[in-house]
């Protein structure tokens, strides 16, 4: 067999497997229901919409057998951050298609013996490229241990500053915004409001004290100490954060009523009970084993009469999650999201009262299609700062979560709390908290 005989004979081969693999796909999607997706294999075959909003590109033969090979979270996102595919356009788009291999469905067994010999009909060869390497979240000891979590919080947060700065806000604010309309542009100005939003709703008054439980780069601390003229304490486990926090307190010129300290909740000593106590993004972390405790120092550190307000993520306690979880591998290992019926009882046993509940789930979803926009902007600026798993990454898990938030499997809550006693009559009316 001549030179050209070879040649001409792979190319048939590598045409053929992508026939296989795009009749694959029109049997398997057949009753796709969204028609913004298009499939781009590694020999130029293209299955999906000729003008896609997304679009999937499939780099190796075996890559299309190993994606529906006992498919998963954690399965799908690997092989975009190792490069066995490429997403481009809106990625947010391609979580539909992921929920929809994941999740089991009911076909008749014409169609299952179809799909099944289509399947075995794919190409194996072509190993996953992994283009990239990166270290997964490997934690020593257990579970909620302070040193335990202490790894955890370092794991997400210790890369770079300049990394956050390039996609969060000028106050690198990492929790959700509040917009006024779906509409607005101005990542900035939203989170002003939800920075002013919060100590409107803490009733915050010149002299008071107040603790961030999880204070984040400071920027909270920062805002009510210079609007509300209150003493301000923040708690943090990273010390990068810290550092930022103390240089933001620095430059705001109110060091002397602000500070910033690095210490776990369950360590920090204050000499003094205070007035009101916030908590932002920073209960996802605690675990529901630690719940009471994490409730149980709030209401030791909180003054009768005093306010805390508890904003968190909270899971949907109807949506079962399939598979194994890639954020909990790539991006906050060892979180806990739990219903918001199960915050509540716990907060309450540990003795506060429930003053107000406020599910803000659309502003996250909001915020974090910002962040996915500026993160994309900034693409090559990303990357040279870190690599490009970390790029991908950071992308994947912030639309995985828009669009969590969007269909209502994610919620955002701001928990107002009370410790009673004499003092710290609240407002009968909410009217004061929509005041600019």
């Amino acid at each position: 067999m001549s030179f050209l005989d070879v040649v001409s004979n792979s190319i048939s081969l590598e045409r053929n497997e992508g026939e296989r693999c795009t009749r694959f796909l029109e049997e398997l999607l057949s009753d796709y229901p969204s028609h913004n997706l298009q499939v781009r294999l590694w020999d130029g075959s293209i299955w999906g919409a000729n003008d896609p909003k997304c679009t999937l590109t499939l780099n190796r033969p075996g890559t299309l057998r190993r994606l529906c090979t006992d498919p998963s979270e954690l399965k799908l996102g690997e092989a975009y951050v190792y490069g066995d595919v490429d997403i481009s356009g809106d990625i947010e788009a391609i979580l539909d298609f992921a929920d929809y291999l994941i999740k089991p469905r009911d076909c008749s067994l014409g169609a299952r013996t179809r799909l099944l010999h289509l399947f075995h009909s794919l190409p194996q060869h072509g190993d996953a490229p992994g283009r990239w390497s990166h270290r997964t979240a490997s934690l020593d000891g257990e579970l909620h241990s302070r040193e335990r979590d202490r790894q955890a919080v370092r794991y997400h947060y210790d890369l770079p500053p300049e990394f956050f700065a390039l996609w969060l806000d000028s106050g690198m604010e990492y929790s959700s915004a509040y917009f006024e309309s779906r509409e607005q542009e101005d990542l900035d100005a939203a989170q002003f409001k939800k920075l002013d939003y919060i100590c409107r709703k803490l009733e915050l008054s010149q002299g008071e004290s107040l603790l961030d439980i999880g204070c984040g780069w400071g920027q909270l601390v920062v805002h009510a100490a210079a609007h509300y003229g209150v003493r301000s304490v923040g708690i943090t486990l990273s010390v990068p954060q810290a550092e930022t926090a103390r240089q933001r307190i620095r430059e705001a010129g109110v060091s002397e009523r602000c500070r910033v300290e690095v210490c776990d909740y369950r360590d920090f000593e204050g000499k003094h009970r205070f007035d009101k106590i916030v908590s932002v993004g920073m209960f996802e972390h605690v675990g529901a084993r630690m719940l009471p405790e994490f409730f149980h120092a709030a209401w030791q550190w909180l003054k009768p009469g005093g306010l805390f307000l508890n904003s968190g993520i909270s899971a949907n306690a109807n949506d079962q999650r399939v598979g194994p979880s890639f954020v909990d591998q790539y991006v906050f290992p060892d979180g806990e999201l739990v219903p918001i019926s199960t915050n509540l009882g716990i907060a309450e046993r540990a003795g506060f009262e429930v003053r107000d509940v406020e599910n803000l789930r659309e502003h996250y979803a909001l915020t974090l299609r910002h962040w996915v926009r500026r993160l994309e902007r900034n693409e090559e600026e990303v990357k040279n700062l870190t690599d490009e798993a970390t790029y991908r990454i950071w992308r994947l898990y912030m639309a995985g979560s828009a669009h969590r938030f969007s269909s209502g499997r994610l919620n955002l809550f701001h928990t107002l709390l009370r410790k009673p006693g004499e003092n710290g009559n609240v407002s009968l009316t909410r009217e004061h908290w929509y005041q600019h």
